[in-house]
């Protein structure tokens, strides 16, 4: 079942639930599918790599929001973008733990025989393409940096 077709299967079980928040993140998905789908032309669909890039950016875009609201102190409005992020993960595919994120940027690290953060931009091009929807771009950044750091 593609994503769509799952969106709506939720998207019913939330409106009979009267689930507000999981209505509204799929709505949020549903109408991101669409804007994207008329970008790129009438019936194409998008393939799958798109739309788990898609749902990616609106969970960074929901996760973004809370940290921006709970700087601020308004707690009130980053627990629903929090709950929303939840929900949107939910259409992600399984996400790999840092220790198997670790694990392939010391093999892709190896491979390419990387030496300093000069070589950082070659890695995470890699690691990013091979880990693509498993691992949130952020975290592989982060772990290449202190990989190379060394």
């Amino acid at each position: 079942m593609g994503l769509q077709q799952r969106v709506m299967e939720d998207m019913k079980a939330a409106m009979r639930a009267k689930d507000t928040v999981a209505l509204e993140s799929l709505r949020a998905i549903k109408s991101a599918l669409l804007l994207a789908q008329t970008e790129t032309g009438p019936g194409t669909e998008l393939s799958e790599e798109d739309e788990v890039k898609l749902v990616q950016k609106l969970v960074k875009q929901r996760k973004d929001s809370a940290a921006i609201y709970k700087e601020q102190g308004r707690e009130d409005l980053a627990e629903p973008e929090l709950a929303q992020a939840v929900i949107i993960e939910k259409f992600l595919p399984e996400q790999l733990t840092e220790e198997e994120i670790e694990k392939v940027v010391v093999q892709t690290i190896d491979a390419i025989g990387a030496s300093g953060m000069k070589d950082m931009g070659k890695v995470m091009g890699i690691v990013s393409q091979e880990l693509a929807g498993q691992a949130d771009g952020k975290t592989i950044s982060n772990i290449v940096k202190a990989k190379l750091a060394n």
